[in-house]
């Protein structure tokens, strides 16, 4: 049975906000939170999130069993631009586990190489 919209609208709200506290208590920063929906200029879905020389990474989240990672990446990419961060990552859902930090994360190498490199 497919989804509606509303109960994946649902799904995706509870994954969001699994991982926004999830980041929050792991790197105990209270700042991070579900980002404010923003519409044509989203800026992905969880604020506050800083790499170690503290340049903002922008963190789409996606709850569903098809993965589309071209697709997720460019929408990151965007929503980096939008909210002027570093980067822009994808936290998608690994089905079968509701442990927040099993969840997947998704990059390209050029993310990974911005998200370790030294501040400039």
């Amino acid at each position: 049975m497919a989804r509606s919209r509303a109960s994946a609208k649902k799904a995706g709200t509870a994954f969001e906000r699994l991982i926004a506290d999830h980041l929050k208590q792991e790197l105990s920063i209270k700042e991070i939170d579900r980002m404010p929906k923003s519409g044509a200029l989203d800026k992905g879905d969880i604020s506050n999130v800083r790499d170690s020389h503290s340049r903002l990474i922008a963190i789409e989240c996606k709850n569903t069993t098809k993965m589309s990672l071209p697709q997720w990446a460019s929408q990151a990419h965007t929503e980096a631009t939008n909210y002027q961060a570093h980067t822009g990552i994808t936290i998608h859902k690994r089905h079968g586990t509701t442990a927040p930090g099993s969840q997947w994360v998704t990059m390209t190498v050029d993310d990974l190489i911005k998200l370790i490199s030294p501040a400039h």
